[in-house]
């Protein structure tokens, strides 16, 4: 890693991509000490502490929403508006075609309309938001309210707009890099969080080396779970084409252990915590309040629902992203095979079985990582907010980056030898 890091930095054209990709995450920081008036941090401290649901949202958001800057929200309206396009694109046929048929055109014109869902999310969670903190402020005329909603909205625009052109002209992803440096900003505090804890004989302290195993072990789980492929061998059979012989060679469809990557644990979040973001937009309905009581985040009810959903998006995003009738059409037509299967119908099944049971062993990875935390802080009835989720987040956010920077060396490389 190191080394790619030393060899991108020397490469002219990838070094101001990475520099580029430092400014737009240091604005990102710099905008999280611009605090929005009217707010009671003490009281919002306090608040968010004693809410599950809004520590989880805080640790994501890189300590914004306990400090309430302008990005408080976070680029959570945006996740949320891909997991919305996501499930109209496979219920909306235009929608489907216009996703494998249109191209970059197609591309650019759903990103345009995610775009717009995200802004929508945001002013409605902004609203939620405001209503939700509403006793920690110190004014709670109509104004204020008003002013509150549209410094965190614009605050969340311009999140997504940071978002979008790191992916485009920076390394990596721009929405997973937010996310990493919001989690990674949020360890000093959480160190400072649990020393204090020791301090006041509130925390155990047999537990710091316990958790500092649990790190590690996750660490070393994720990466290897990150890179653990099934190779499965394909032959291809000679063809004569004009005066040249073609084909012979033989090749590999790389299969990830865990093809979703982080996304199921955050789309399960999402869903998990709609109770109680549906009963912030309605402070007054005591349905919702009861509601959002009985599915509050880290009960053994919710961990249940939250464990389903997880496995649920995990073979989802496999089945969005890994077609194995396309795969075994295209091996077909190219004249190529899969040993000892037949080719056509029998290749997509082999291969769809092959997914599935990959599939499930990624999902119930994911689901120790995730629920871990959860299970411990209820038997030691203490906070463990920065658990395994988090690590799972900031490993696979690293992996992915170092991957897209050794892509990008390969390419030039093979650019440079064209030349």
């Amino acid at each position: 890693m190191f080394q790619t890091l030393k060899t991108a930095w020397k490469t002219p054209d990838i070094r101001k991509k990475i520099l580029y990709t430092l400014l737009m995450l240091a604005i990102f920081r710099l905008g999280s000490h611009i605090l929005v008036p009217f707010i009671d941090r003490t009281q919002l401290a306090n608040y968010i502490s004693s809410n599950s649901m809004m520590g989880l949202f805080n640790i994501i958001s890189g300590d914004n929403l306990k400090n309430f800057s302008v990005f408080a929200m976070g680029i959570t309206p945006y996740i949320n508006a891909s997991i919305i396009m996501n499930l109209l694109t496979i219920a909306i046929p235009g929608l489907e075609a216009l996703a494998k048929e249109g191209g970059e055109e197609g591309k650019r014109k759903i990103s345009r309309i995610t775009r717009y869902v995200a802004i929508a999310l945001a002013v409605a969670q902004s609203v939620g938001t405001t209503l939700t903190i509403g006793s920690v402020l110190t004014d709670s005329s109509w104004y204020v309210l008003a002013l509150v909603t549209a410094v965190i909205t614009a605050g969340t625009a311009f999140i997504i707009w940071m978002s979008e052109t790191i992916t485009e002209k920076g390394i990596g992803n721009g929405t997973s890099l937010l996310i990493f440096i919001g989690i990674v900003s949020s360890l000093p505090s959480a160190i400072v969080t649990m020393t204090d804890g020791i301090i006041a004989k509130t925390f155990p302290i047999w537990l710091v080396p316990v958790i500092i195993i649990f790190m590690l072990v996750t660490i070393l789980g994720v990466i290897e779970v990150e890179e653990g492929q099934r190779k499965v061998p394909v032959q291809y059979s000679k063809r004569v084409r004009g005066r040249s012989m073609m084909g012979g060679q033989n090749s590999y469809i790389n299969l990830k252990v865990n093809q979703s990557g982080v996304i199921p644990v955050i789309f399960a979040s999402v869903i998990t915590m709609f109770p109680s973001t549906m009963a912030s937009f309605f402070p007054n309905s005591k349905f919702l309040a009861n509601v959002a009581s009985f599915l509050s985040w880290g009960t053994w009810f919710t961990t249940i629902i939250y464990v389903i959903l997880i496995i649920a998006f995990s073979y989802f995003y496999t089945m969005i992203t890994f077609n194995p009738i396309d795969i075994a059409n295209n091996i077909r037509d190219y004249g190529g095979a899969i040993p000892g299967i037949r080719t056509g119908k029998p290749t997509a099944m082999y291969l769809s079985r092959i997914s599935s049971r990959l599939t499930l062993f990624g999902a119930l990875f994911l689901v120790v990582i995730a629920v871990m935390p959860i299970l411990a802080g209820n038997l030691l009835k203490v906070s463990l907010q920065f658990g395994g989720t988090s690590l799972l987040i900031v490993v696979g956010v690293a992996l992915e980056t170092v991957k897209s920077l050794e892509q990008m060396l390969t390419l030039r490389n093979y650019r440079g030898f064209l030349k």
